[in-house]
Formats: C-alpha cells, sequence, structure tokens
C-alpha cells in the first residue's frame, strides 16, 4: 500500500482583525462577483513611459495626461479628449490606446476596434497631429490592424486584407506594398490563427531602426485545412471558416520579406530548404541591414538563429540549441546598443536562465544561476550596464524582480513577498510595481530602478475595506508529499498546493471538496497573488460549506525543466495522476468527506477534469470541465506536438491519455456537468461532441451547457453571471449533503 503524507505550511496571511463575528458578516454572491464588480480592483490602465524615462502618461477623463514619475505630478496634457473630434462629426473620438510616434506629436487612435481572435483586432484609425490640432483618418479604404509609425515618424505602416500598406504623413500618400493577400490563403504582415494563438503575436512586420526597410512574415496558408464554426441569430446561422492545422496535418509555408523603400524591391531572406518548420520570431539587430531570425524545428527542440542580410537575403548561424524535451520560445532575446553582444534565456542547464553571448556566437557567461527560473526578462539599461527581470527565485509561488550585471552581479528590487510584476520607464531609471498575495489586492506604486518606493498610485484600500465586511477565509498554502510524486531521476518532490476553508470551519465536521486545477505544461494555479472573479467565487464556494483546494502537479512551471517536461509525450498522465493522489492524500485529513470530492478545470484544466470523472471516477465524485479538450488529435499542431509529437509518431500516448478512452469507467448518475461555446474558436466544439457522443454510446449520463456563439472565455452580457450560477448551483447539489 502507498503512503502519503500532508504536510501543512501555514502561510498568514489574513485579512487583519475580524470586527466582528463571522456570522454578522455579509455572504459573497455572484451579483456582488459579476454584476455589481464589488470586487473589481482599481487598476492603472494606459501606461505609456515618455522618451525622456522621467515622465509617462495615462489615459485619464479622455485625455493623455503626462506625470512625473519622482513626484507624480501631473505636468501636462499631451492630447486634450475634447479635440479628437472627426471631420463631418460633433463627438470627440473615445481614447482607449494608442501609438505614438519618436517626437511625441503624433498619435494613432484606434476606433469602432472588432476583435478576431485572441490578439487579433481590425480598427478604423485616426491620426491626431498636436501641432497643427488636425485629426485625420489613417485610411478611408476600410478597416485597418496594427498600425505602426516609422522610426523616424515620416510614415505608418498597416494591414488591411492580408496585405500591407504605407501611409507617408507629409504627403497623405497611401501605397500598397504586398499585392497577393487573399482570406484563408496568403497572408502578409500578420499571422495565421495557429501562430497568433501558441506564439502569441500578431503584428508580423517590422521597421528597420533606420526607416529604410520593412522585415515581414509572408503566410502560405492555401493548404492548410479548414474548420468552420457556426453562428446563429438569423434565420439561418452564418458560417465562419478559417485555417486551423491539426497534429500531423499540414502548416502554412512561411517565408520572411525584407521591403526597401527606396528601390521597392522585396527580398527573401534565406530561411532554409525545410517549408515544414516554425519562424517564431524575427528582430532587427542594431545593425539596420542584418535580421534576425529565429528558425525552430517541427518537433520544436531544435533552435536556431540565422543573422540575415536585408539586402541579398544570405544567413548564418549565430546561435544553436537542441533539446531532448522541446524549447520554450519567448521574447527575452536582446541586442545591446553596442552592436556586439546580445543576451537570451534558455533552459538548457536545467533552469531558464539567463545567457550574454557575442555577435559571434560565442557564450561570454551565464549571468543568472541557481536551482531557480527567471520568468521574464524586462530589458536592459545601457548606463549601468543591468539587466531587469522577473524570477521565481525565493519560490515556485512568488514572483520578484531582480538586476544582474553583464559580470553576474545579482540584485534583489522588489522587496514584498507575493507577486511582483515591473513596468519600466524607458530609461530603465524607474518602474511601475504591481503587486500582491493570495488574499490582498493590488498594489501599484512607482519604484526607483533600485526597488525604493517613490510614492503609491493605488492602495486599493476601499476593496480590502469591503472584504472585510464578508465572511472570507485567508487562502493558505500547504505541500502534498508522496512516493508517487517522483521526477525521471528518481528524486522525490512534493507537490504545492492551496486551500480555503469556510470561514466558520469546524475541524470536527466534515466537508466536501472541490479540486480547481489547470495543469497544463508550465502553467501554475497555486500562485501567491491575488486571483480575481475566480478567487471571490472559490470564497463564496467556501461560505457555502465547500473546501477549494488547487494543487500544482508535475508538469506545472517555476521548479526547473525536468519538473515542467516529463510529462513529455504523455500529455495527461502524470498530471491526473498526481490529482488522483492528491485527492486520496486530502480525503485523509479528519474534516474531509472523501466520498464527495469534486474537480473543476477550464481549457487544459476542462481536459483534466474530463480524465477526473473518467479515468479518476473511484476518486471524484463530480466533475465540471469547461471547453475542454477531449483528444490531443482535435487540438492544433504546435501546441500539442510540442509535447506530444504526432499521432503517427505517438499513438498510443494519443491514445491512452485521451478522457475519451476512459469513458466507460465513468459511474454515477448525472455527476458530470460539460459547458462549452458553439463558437469556440481554439477548443473546437468538436471535443465536446465527442465526448458526448461516446457519453450516450456507454449510456452514461451527463449534463450539458453550450453557451450559443460564445468563444472560449465564454463572456459578454450575462453570459458569466449564468455560467457560474449554473456551476454553483451543480456543485452545491453534488457536493453539499
Amino acid at each position: 500500500m502507498r503512503k502519503g503524507f500532508i504536510m501543512i505550511l501555514v502561510f498568514v496571511l489574513a485579512f487583519g482583525q475580524q470586527a466582528f463575528s463571522q456570522n454578522e458578516k455579509k455572504q459573497i454572491t455572484l451579483d456582488d462577483i459579476w454584476t455589481n464588480n464589488a470586487f473589481s480592483p482599481k487598476m492603472v490602465y494606459g501606461i505609456f513611459s515618455l522618451n525622456n524615462g522621467t515622465q509617462y502618461t495615462r489615459i485619464k477623463d479622455g485625455s493623455i495626461v503626462v506625470y512625473d514619475y519622482r513626484t507624480g505630478d501631473s505636468v501636462k496634457t499631451l492630447v486634450n479628449g475634447a479635440d479628437l473630434i472627426p471631420e463631418g462629426e460633433t463627438k470627440p473620438i473615445k481614447i482607449t490606446s494608442f501609438e505614438v510616434n519618436k517626437d511625441e506629436n503624433e498619435f494613432i487612435f484606434p476606433t469602432e476596434v472588432q476583435h478576431i481572435y485572441r490578439h487579433s483586432r481590425l480598427s478604423y484609425d485616426y491620426v491626431w497631429n498636436s501641432k497643427t490640432k488636425k485629426l485625420t483618418p489613417l485610411s478611408t479604404k476600410g478597416k485597418q490592424r496594427l498600425a505602426q509609425f516609422s522610426p523616424d515618424g515620416s510614415k505608418i505602416a498597416f494591414v488591411r486584407d492580408n496585405n500591407i500598406y504605407l501611409k507617408d504623413l507629409n504627403t497623405g500618400e497611401e501605397k500598397q506594398i504586398t499585392f497577393d493577400g487573399k482570406t484563408n490563403s496568403i497572408i502578409n504582415g500578420t499571422c495565421d490563427w495557429v501562430y497568433e494563438e501558441e506564439f502569441s503575436f500578431t503584428k508580423a512586420f517590422f521597421w528597420s531602426p533606420d526607416n529604410s526597410k520593412i522585415a515581414f512574415y509572408r503566410f502560405d496558408e492555401s493548404q492548410v485545412k479548414q474548420y468552420t464554426l457556426p453562428f446563429y441569430g438569423s434565420l439561418y446561422p452564418r458560417e465562419y471558416t478559417y485555417k486551423y492545422p491539426v497534429p500531423g496535418e499540414k502548416n502554412s509555408i512561411v517565408q520572411i520579406m525584407v521591403y526597401d523603400l527606396k528601390t521597392g524591391k522585396t527580398t527573401t531572406m534565406d530561411v532554409g530548404n525545410n517549408i515544414d518548420q516554425y519562424i517564431p520570431r524575427i528582430k532587427w539587430t542594431t545593425n539596420p541591414n542584418v535580421l534576425a531570425i529565429e528558425r525552430l524545428n517541427r518537433h520544436q527542440n531544435h533552435l536556431q538563429i540565422l543573422l540575415a542580410d536585408a539586402t541579398t537575403g544570405q544567413s548564418h548561424i549565430l546561435y544553436d540549441e537542441t533539446n531532448k524535451y522541446y524549447i520554450d520560445i519567448t521574447d527575452d532575446l536582446t541586442f545591446l546598443p553596442d552592436g556586439k553582444q546580445f543576451l537570451m534565456t534558455s533552459e538548457k542547464d536545467g533552469y531558464n536562465a539567463i545567457y550574454l553571448y557575442d555577435m559571434d556566437g560565442k557564450l561570454v557567461r551565464k549571468l543568472t544561476n541557481g536551482d531557480w527560473d527567471v520568468m521574464q526578462v524586462y530589458g536592459y539599461n545601457p548606463k549601468h550596464k543591468e539587466v531587469f527581470f522577473q524570477a521565481a527565485k525565493s519560490s515556485p509561488l512568488d514572483r520578484d524582480i531582480y538586476a544582474v550585471t553583464l559580470k553576474g552581479k545579482l540584485i534583489k528590487i522588489s522587496e514584498k513577498e507575493g507577486t511582483n510584476e515591473a513596468l519600466f520607464s524607458k530609461s530603465f531609471d524607474y518602474y511601475i510595481n504591481t503587486w500582491s498575495n493570495a488574499n490582498i489586492p493590488p498594489y501599484i506604486t512607482v519604484n526607483n530602478r533600485k526597488g525604493k518606493v517613490i510614492r503609491v498610485l493605488e492602495s486599493n484600500e476601499k476593496l480590502i475595506k469591503t472584504m472585510s465586511d464578508y465572511a472570507m477565509s485567508p487562502q493558505t498554502f500547504f505541500q502534498l508529499n508522496s512516493s508517487e510524486f517522483t521526477l525521471p531521476d528518481g528524486k522525490q518532490i512534493p507537490l504545492n498546493a492551496f486551500m480555503i476553508k469556510p470561514p466558520d470551519f469546524n475541524p470536527n465536521k466534515k466537508y466536501p471538496v472541490l479540486m480547481y486545477v489547470y495543469g497544463g505544461p508550465g502553467i501554475n494555479t497555486v500562485n501567491n497573488e491575488w486571483g480575481g472573479a475566480f478567487y471571490l467565487w472559490y470564497e463564496m464556494l467556501a461560505e457555502k460549506g465547500i473546501i477549494v483546494i488547487s494543487v500544482d502537479n508535475r508538469g506545472t512551471g517555476a521548479r526547473g525543466e525536468i519538473f515542467k517536461k516529463m510529462t513529455y509525450l504523455q500529455l495527461g498522465h502524470y498530471e491526473i495522476a498526481d490529482q488522483m493522489e492528491a485527492a486520496k492524500l486530502i480525503g485523509k485529513l479528519p474534516y474531509v468527506d472523501s466520498t464527495r470530492i469534486g474537480i473543476f478545470g477550464w481549457s487544459y484544466g476542462g481536459f483534466m477534469a474530463s480524465l477526473g470523472i473518467t479515468k479518476g471516477a473511484d476518486i471524484f465524485s463530480t466533475a465540471v470541465a469547461v471547453a475542454p479538450v477531449t483528444s490531443w488529435r482535435y487540438y492544433d499542431d504546435i501546441y500539442t506536438e510540442r509535447y506530444m509529437r504526432t499521432p503517427k509518431e505517438n499513438p498510443e500516448g494519443y491514445k491512452v491519455n485521451s478522457p475519451l478512452y476512459y469513458v466507460k469507467d465513468m459511474k454515477g448518475d448525472g455527476n458530470f456537468l460539460l459547458i462549452f461555446g458553439s463558437a469556440d474558436d481554439n477548443v473546437h466544439p468538436q471535443n465536446s461532441m465527442q465526448f458526448i457522443t461516446d457519453m450516450i454510446k456507454n449510456n452514461k449520463q451527463f449534463h450539458l451547457m453550450i453557451y450559443p456563439n460564445k468563444n472560449h472565455s465564454i463572456y459578454g452580457g450575462n453570459t458569466r453571471y449564468h455560467l457560474f450560477t449554473r456551476m454553483t448551483d451543480f456543485l452545491m447539489k453534488q457536493l453539499k449533503p
């Protein structure tokens, strides 16, 4: 018999002294969370550092206002929103975001923004000249995408109908520079669906530093198979068709092109003869004629950085890295201003670290060392020769801000324990720090580069006071130990977890448990940070007598490469094994009813919840799966093949780690709630439809909720309120006696 035990780590993160007894406090309602927004923290939006590095802008009361980092004083109004009245109109346009030129006197304002996918948008853009006080449409020939000033501010490049255009701000001329763009066939200057989703970018054109050239992606997706989503609301459903490559199928053929503004010539960069590969990033070096191109093989375990001559297209290899698992792509590649060195991050030594190389590709030195992961590089300060970054050094639960010199001297910048996120000024002399922990909402400050707090931008004291009026329990952290939790080298490692108990917790009672899970590669749910609306929902469930627990299984992040990548070729195997073992250990607690342990998750978490109610049917009494992947054969190829390779290479891994394989093992009668949006472009409804088909075939009863025309996030209008009402009612019926 396996033996396990729970080691509780007391994390004293309470809300302070209770003013009166718990039974006199308010109860959280779904109206508070999703309708009244009673617990929404105040944030600081629209921060943009000015070139001088000592001032920044904020969008305030419809205008762009300049503030001083050091004093906090309002220096001036850069753009008065009341002035932005289009010709022939009587009302000004609304400033929601903006682009600005290098002289900070011309702006691009998007209006009538229309979402396409997760990152991509269409808009009617206006150009405002603060000197002439003139507001003009960027183009009158249709909505634009991704409008951006040239480095000298004389031109704007943008995408429309899969082609790239240039607008000369001096002459007003609009010039088309690509001509073969076609829906579901050729894309210039932006991405296909799978690049946008999995490599997390959508602007796919880049000005050279000297304004003379534009490097851009060209996608040929004509051979990629397509998927169609119906949209309801009219007599006949409207159909939306787009290209979506699944594992083992054809991808877009990607080329990197450079357009020369002076000659009008477009040159193709040499990225090799293999068309079945990925180009996840391109970036200009400090040399305006040299373009860096990241090339990744389809297995995503061999990364090369090429340096290409923008005039001839000829390229050579600057950097070469292989990995026995896979390589995660980041935005951490940084070319230093001296043109002689560059920075990048890699997990090649077991933990994600920062490395310094020269421009011949020779390693100068590893800048960060130790058994901890760098999570994000913010940038480089050439004046002090410091690299600023975020790391999980003190704990996988926390995030701190650090600086490291090019000599490798490490300096901790942030002070407060919890999660720190930084937004630096262009000079890197100041940064805005957003801090929170599991029980305290965001606390936002202006700090100097050494971490000293200069002033507070937002304390969220009002929200903290509001929370103190409610019957809320502090979220506490603990660890689970079992001989099951081992790494490939045989080392046993504890799993991190959080728990929210009922505010009137009685250790002599038996409570049901809801386990919240995501569990996917590199993504943690057990974080010492403010959890937002979901966290408040867990607090509400705790008030109703359900203990809420989340466990970061093997495969999650911030604990090194082996811990994260040991799920390679077996997505779901170790993850659900850990959740099942964790549930068994939790079930042995004297105050837990082991017969009433439920599991809930969304997306990858929905996949895990689906495995929980099938493969883990002897352990989990109920499950709620939202937008779940049910077979990796149905998901996109960049994500899936990164971890599973192709179905042809790994047929057993695809088969035995799918919830569909275990449908026959489901128990109970209607103890499973399946939810999805009918217009989910990410995890297609096909996943749930096949699950439904198999449950019917095996005579398994279940509950179903479909949200028409909703995407993967299932939001808009009254949707979230309805969704969480449905889940709450289901869980109360299933878990409460």
